[in-house]
């Protein structure tokens, strides 16, 4: 059945399933039909509870998200789910975000407003909107919309910055928005991710990840089947799989001020990072000042030279992976703001809001440092370092500083 200018045109061959209470005739459709699965180590009664669950992680209500976690009744699952803080179903649009800020502005006497995004989507949202928010009493240091979309839209950042003085892993590129052409040569295992985060960011489907690690051409289709029937149609991202577990991973974090010198930076060697299907990639356990592979000083001058020679400014996040193959650093992605992992700054001296106050607000300029010393960020216990990290020198290492670190 569809509808063609208001003319409902009925296909008398279609067979149409109905279904509503769980234990009505095809019940086993109803979200509230009681089905155990697992889903990134976590047991759910029935989607009802997984779909609840999810929109209260969403929105970050931990508290609601572990009430509905502790009953399999799917009325009060759904009724928790009502009572979901900061829900907004306008949370992404441009012209709610701009409205929300200005409202904050001026319920605090107009003053002179820092902005700090938390994510691509309002750092973008800021940088468009620039001009107007700088002449309207906003303070903020990012790069242009321009520059930002070429770190952002993954598939203009490697088609950008592949000539450049970093080093970037081999790469493909798949357009979703036509017929799927994958490209011939392919040496599995590959990475697979989408071009566009704040686009895939706002999907939802059953089995989405972060980033994939495909080990197959039916592995591959398959994935990026299912991504594009779920609604996006941009460019994905098919890049050579660099070998080593998790502690060949690298975090890096540098403040570039708003006259586009780099100040800081810093480079930490990964021991585990997450493995829940939307955290991976994300640091769990990282050691700054730490590298069991190399000397810095040659990617530190690389990362350094490339911020400035595109003219970035503010925070940015580099995740690298070391690859031993040809003794160099490759740069998987660029984040045009801080990340969940950059707060190690502040035990290392550097307070991030301090940063930006003393640059965009006292116009104090610094000589560039690179920031060495050693310091330990786990975000998991004790047990889990001892259980997961496979480095055992590198395990040895947070345990050492763990026991150092306690008062």
């Amino acid at each position: 059945m569809e509808n063609q200018s208001d003319k409902w045109i009925i296909y008398p061959e279609t067979k149409v399933v109905c279904f509503h209470n769980p234990e009505e005739e095809n019940g086993f459709l109803s979200n509230w039909y009681v089905s155990r699965f697992e889903v990134d180590g976590k047991m759910f009664s029935s989607m009802e509870q997984f779909m609840m669950y999810q929109k209260a992680i969403c929105f970050h209500d931990e508290a609601v998200a572990e009430k509905i976690l502790k009953t399999d009744d799917v009325a009060c699952i759904k009724e928790l789910g009502r009572m979901v803080s900061g829900y907004n179903e306008n949370i992404w649009n441009e012209e709610v975000f701009l409205e929300a800020i200005y409202k904050f502005k001026e319920e605090h006497n107009n003053y002179l407003t820092l902005l700090i995004s938390s994510n691509e989507s309002y750092a973008a949202f800021i940088s468009k909107n620039s001009i107007k928010l700088k002449n309207d009493g906003f303070i903020f240091n990012y790069p242009s919309i321009d520059i930002m979309e070429t770190l952002i839209m993954k598939e203009k950042f490697y088609k950008t910055y592949h000539d450049s003085v970093i080093k970037l892993p081999k790469t493909y590129y798949v357009d979703c928005s036509s017929s799927i052409t994958l490209p011939k040569k392919i040496t599995y295992p590959i990475i697979l991710k989408p071009s566009n985060v704040i686009m895939y960011n706002h999907l939802s489907f059953e089995g989405k990840k972060k980033i994939y690690q495909i080990k197959s051409k039916a592995e591959l289709t398959k994935a990026i089947t299912k991504i594009v029937e779920s609604g996006y149609n941009d460019y994905l991202i098919i890049q050579d799989y660099i070998p080593g577990d998790d502690s060949y991973l690298f975090d890096a974090v540098a403040y570039v001020n708003s006259n586009h010198q780099v100040e800081l930076l810093t480079l930490a060697q990964i021991g585990l990072q997450e493995h829940t299907s939307s955290m991976v990639g994300n640091a769990a356990v990282l050691i700054n000042g730490y590298n069991q592979y190399t000397t810095s000083d040659e990617i530190v001058r690389q990362m350094k030279t490339f911020l400035e020679d595109i003219n970035y400014q503010g925070f940015c996040e580099f995740d690298l992976k070391y690859d031993y193959r040809d003794n160099t650093f490759k740069v998987l992605e660029i984040n045009a703001r801080q990340g969940r992992c950059s707060y190690y700054l502040s035990m290392l001296g550097y307070n991030l809001v301090k940063i930006l106050i003393d640059d965009l607000i006292y116009h104090q300029r610094n000589d560039f440092k690179f920031l060495e010393d050693k310091v330990l960020l786990s975000f998991v216990p004790k047990g889990i370092v001892k259980k997961y990290i496979t480095n055992q020198a590198y395990q040895k290492e947070v345990l050492r500083l763990w026991k150092k670190d306690i008062k």
